[in-house]
């Protein structure tokens, strides 16, 4: 097979979020620690409007949210909690001009994805937008036109960079299983066709005009979905095949096996028991075990690049394709883990990318 990716063979990037509320040393530590495929980074400790629906809802294009009792809703007019939103967008992009601003590689930048918007935005009624199939294609396309606004004023800060937009889908499996509560608790809301699920996707993806790559660490990702919809890669917590149905390998290989790239998280986004543990994807060899907070970065290297070679092998391509088709990720976004571990994960991410790079 022949293709190429908008990345270089054997990178590294993280999946969005971080610890902190500086702008700009976030910027500096992405940039610097992930060279081949930096990140927009996401600071939610600042409060509402850096979380990851209020952050996205500040996007959307006349349709007015605001917060509150604690949840974003869509309002008749936009709250003072959107403007704040959009001031840290504002900062937020400021940072990375000013940090980045002679950078001529690809750049990831992240939205909430419309169904886990859906599912999480209320009406002014308290009830879900994923309950109203009107306000749902309201939100796509208010979304949509968000997303080539924000995309385009990113282009005019960072001129020389290749855009990649994620798209954050981690409600999608609830969504597709009806499985979303209603705001009682008690009942839950309708699946959604899969087809309709499909169209909204295909809408972000023709907005975007660029690679995306749709990103769910939930169990079930739905990558054959994210593949009809046209995704340039699919982002998974890889760590959770270890125990995958074998109809669940046979989609993500279908998926990868059409020439859609994959982001493998396999370094663990938090802690594990004060060390930076190794994965479980194969069966670790003894010195690939979770190192000690004091340990060699390389030992966890080693042991995540192992972790996406045997999922690799057990999907059935060859060795050579896997540095090139895949980029080493976290497990999820690296918000719950304080700065020292967050840069250390980062670390792990590049040598375990460059280890692949080795292999082919």
């Amino acid at each position: 097979m022949t293709a190429t990716w908008p990345w270089p063979v054997g990178a590294a990037t993280g999946v969005g979020s971080l610890p902190g509320t500086d702008p700009v040393e976030a910027a500096k530590t992405v940039f610097g620690e992930l060279p081949d495929l930096p990140h927009a980074p996401e600071l939610p400790e600042r409060g509402p409007g850096a979380d990851m629906l209020g952050r996205t809802a500040a996007l959307l294009v006349d349709l007015p949210v605001e917060l509150y009792a604690g949840s974003w809703r869509l309002a008749s007019r936009s709250g003072v909690d959107r403007r704040r939103a959009l001031d840290m967008w504002e900062r937020d992009l400021d940072a990375m001009a000013e940090v980045a601003a002679d950078y001529s590689g690809p750049v990831k930048l992240q939205v909430c994805g419309v169904w886990t918007l859906a599912a999480g935005l209320e009406l002014a009624n308290g009830s879900r937008v994923l309950r109203d199939p009107g306000a749902c294609r309201d939100l796509a396309d208010s979304l949509a036109e968000g997303i080539k606004g924000y995309l385009a004023d990113m282009r005019g800060r960072l001129p020389e960079a290749e855009l990649l937009l994620q798209v954050d889908e981690p409600s999608l499996p609830a969504v597709l299983a009806g499985t979303v509560r209603t705001e009682s608790g008690l009942y839950t809301y309708p699946p959604v066709e899969e087809q309709r699920v499909v169209e909204v996707l295909r809408s972000v993806v023709d907005a975007a005009g660029t690679g995306v790559v749709f990103h769910c660490c939930a169990p079930h990702p739905p990558v054959g979905l994210f593949r009809d919809a046209g995704a340039t890669a699919v982002s998974i917590d890889l760590t959770l095949l270890e125990n995958a149905e074998s109809a669940e390998l046979d989609a993500l290989g279908e998926v990868v096996d059409a020439g859609v790239g994959l982001f493998a998280g396999v370094v663990p986004s938090r802690p594990v028991r004060g060390a930076l543990a190794a994965p479980t994807i194969p069966e670790p060899s003894p010195e690939a075990r979770p190192m000690s907070a004091t340990g060699s970065t390389s030992t966890a290297a080693r042991a995540a690049a192992d972790a996406v070679m045997g999922s690799w092998r057990r999907l059935g391509f060859p060795a050579e394709r896997a540095a090139a088709q895949v980029v080493v990720t976290p497990t999820c976004g690296l918000a719950g883990a304080d700065p020292h571990y967050a840069r250390r994960a980062m670390a792990v991410c590049v040598e375990a990318g460059h280890r692949l790079a080795d292999t082919s």
